[in-house]
């Protein structure tokens, strides 16, 4: 068969590792695969027998539903049998949907089961080893480069109201190994300098120290190299201060956590997210990351506060903590236009615009908070007053 593979022309800096997978699957039954980011113009009326087109947040659903009508009429000419849909978005608003483009092959959740593509097929896509070589042929440049990507635990058993990952995974998988995902992805794809993790709450996993565990026997201890390079290990989705005991910091520091990402969801979590940040520094985690909601049930002024608790510890520790504000936006959003009650269009308007200088970090450095920020919660309270050419 002819397999074609899309994700809309939105924003990500990570690849697809879905339609990663499905390439995988699909060149594993003997069809042929292509892969495409956005509109694909040259090849749309090469006779297609099944097009993928991935979803991620709802914010981008026009972005999504364009995509998937100019695959529908302009590539299948309308057989919508053919057109097949799934990921984040698909998940969420599966109903939505399909009133707004009547696709019926819409696939909510993990492909975790045998047979949820083929009937006569075993092969689980979700334990598939991921296709990197499609990346070859995009035209959007992904990040992080040269990184092995997985999962070492699924799911999370916290219900947070803001946070969809009980509907997308909604079973906790404690314990995932790895091993044979690194190794096969060496064996077939080249041996990859870092290791990105997806995890949503791998503290809560009772195979925590197991987990880390592999992660070190695979050859990314702390200080490990290759290339001459520093290897390093990210759980990019951050971790939970609410679950980092001190005898967990320390299982943790064995391997090259570079940098520790750390979720400050609201300033009510203060004496957690500080003792977490004291314990990466005991065991020698100084390269910080952290995760600051803002725009759900926050104040401007606690915000801030979050910011320069920040500030305050890479002064007085030495620590260098890049704080990475997230605006809260509901799981059914189709756009960013969400306002929380505590705020405003014109306050959001002038966060995002002093974000923007970084592209969306906030610097390590005192001065540079203070002038961007203000010195006091009243300062950032004129900051968000200013015209925005100011």
């Amino acid at each position: 068969r002819n397999i074609l593979l899309v994700e809309p022309h939105y924003k990500t800096k990570f690849p697809p590792l879905g339609l990663m997978k499905l390439s995988s699957y699909h060149k594993a039954i003997g069809d042929k695969v292509t892969f495409h980011k956005g509109r694909i113009t040259e090849l749309s009326w090469e006779p297609w027998d099944r097009v993928y087109i991935a979803t991620l947040f709802t914010f981008y659903w026009k972005a999504t539903i364009d995509a998937i009508n100019y695959y529908k009429y302009d590539v299948l000419r309308g057989d919508v049998s053919r057109l097949y849909v799934g990921g984040i978005a698909a998940t969420l608003m599966t109903k939505e949907l399909w009133e707004e483009t009547g696709v019926t092959n819409i696939i909510p959740g993990l492909l975790d089961r045998p047979k949820l593509l083929d009937n006569n097929n075993k092969l689980i896509i979700d334990k598939m080893i991921p296709d990197y070589s499609i990346l070859d042929y995009a035209s959007h440049t992904y990040k992080p480069k040269d990184s092995y990507l997985g999962y070492a635990t699924r799911g999370c058993p916290r219900s947070c109201k803001f946070c969809g990952v009980n509907t997308l995974e909604p079973n906790f998988l404690e314990y995932i190994r790895i091993k044979p995902l690194i190794e096969g992805i060496k064996k077939e794809h080249g041996e990859k300098q870092h290791l990105v993790l997806l995890d949503n709450n791998v503290l809560y996993s009772k195979q925590f120290k197991k987990i880390i565990k592999d992660i070190v026997d695979l050859g990314f201890e702390k200080g490990a190299k290759l290339n001459n390079r520093l290897r390093k290990v990210d759980f990019n989705q951050g971790v939970d201060a609410r679950y980092l005991t001190e005898d967990k910091m320390k299982i943790l520091s064995k391997a090259a956590i570079s940098p520790l990402r750390i979720a400050f969801d609201t300033i009510h979590l203060r004496k957690q997210y500080e003792k977490a940040v004291r314990l990466a520094f005991k065991y020698g985690i100084h390269n910080l990351s952290n995760y600051i909601l803002y725009n759900y049930n926050d104040t401007p002024t606690d915000f801030w506060e979050r910011l320069k608790i920040n500030i305050d510890f890479n002064k007085s520790l030495g620590t260098k903590i890049y704080s990475f504000p997230m605006k809260y936006l509901p799981l059914s959003n189709k756009d960013r236009s969400y306002i929380g009650g505590n705020w405003n269009w014109y306050f959001l308007r002038n966060v995002q615009r002093t974000l923007n200088v970084l592209k969306g970090s906030v610097m390590t450095s005192e001065d540079f908070f203070y002038r961007a920020f203000g010195s006091s919660p009243k300062e950032f309270h004129e900051i968000l007053h200013m015209p925005e050419r100011i």
